[in-house]
């Protein structure tokens, strides 16, 4: 009877393991996810004004600017 308690006892031991486990899993892709489709950047309007903009609307080309160009660009 010992030994059969036992042995129920750590069948439930590793189920419960598994399945917290499984729900770890599984909350973080669904939070990967929900974070995801609310990337947004904060940027500034020609006139001024703050707006947020989806990051997967903004094309990138991947090239940085070099701080001279940035100082020619301030300048004009």
């Amino acid at each position: 009877m010992k030994l059969n308690q036992k042995l129920s006892s750590r069948k439930n031991f590793l189920k419960l393991g598994a399945a917290l486990v499984a729900s770890a899993s599984l909350v973080k892709i669904f939070s990967f996810y929900r974070s995801k489709k609310n990337e947004t950047i904060k940027m500034l309007t020609q006139d001024g004004k703050l707006v947020e903009i989806k990051k997967d609307l903004i094309a990138s080309n991947g090239k940085k600017i070099s701080n001279e160009e940035l100082q020619q660009f301030i300048i004009k």
